[in-house]
């Protein structure tokens, strides 16, 4: 494992959370005895990282969520055991710190039962792969074309938008998006 999960090691022998606002929210891929909603104030859930491996290719780069500075996110915080620490702390390492775009850390999330701390992934605005924002165009572009070892830009933000409405939280910010994206592959298909 990197520095940072030896950094942000969860103290030793307790349970701890995890924050999920795209991809880790529908395919999490790791145990957890509990999920709640979660409200995290400061940060904003935005396609702002270029994706050259799960969701593009350096030659043909798609874009991937981050939470990014301002604002509010609504997602999911999903406790994780004890006993499963090691283990789960390696699989985020390797699942969202193959780059470095993100800047792990422990943030309060908001939940229907009181404040938890969560580790939390956020886009680290000095990163190459960070896009900060795009104009729309640029977007939309970047999300018909992604390609890469996971499947679609696309299918990425449909599969959130979808998981999100099916838990009640409306990013109209990502429907918009997806509704653009669609258009933008029929106009594409049909031309």
């Amino acid at each position: 494992m990197k520095d940072w999960s030896q950094t942000l090691s969860p103290p030793e022998g307790q349970d701890f959370w995890v924050f999920a606002y795209g991809s880790l929210i529908w395919n999490p891929g790791f145990p957890h005895v509990e999920v709640r909603s979660g409200l995290l104030q400061g940060y904003h859930r935005h396609f702002c990282v270029y994706s050259h491996r799960y969701r593009g290719t350096p030659d043909c780069p798609g874009l991937v969520l981050g939470l990014d500075q301002g604002g509010s996110c609504q997602g999911l915080v999903f406790r994780v055991p004890a006993a499963e620490a090691v283990e789960v702390m390696a699989y985020l390492d390797e699942r969202e710190m193959v780059t470095g775009v993100y800047l792990p850390g422990w943030h309060s999330v908001e939940t229907e039962t009181g404040n938890v701390s969560a580790i939390t992934f956020v886009a680290d605005p000095e990163h190459e792969q960070y896009s900060g924002r795009l104009p729309r165009e640029e977007l939309v572009q970047l999300v018909v074309q992604g390609r890469g070892e996971r499947g679609t830009c696309r299918d990425y933000l449909q599969n959130t938008v979808h998981h999100l409405e099916a838990l009640g939280l409306r990013d109209e910010y990502l429907a918009e998006l997806l509704r653009e994206t669609d258009e933008r592959i029929e106009t594409k298909a049909s031309g």
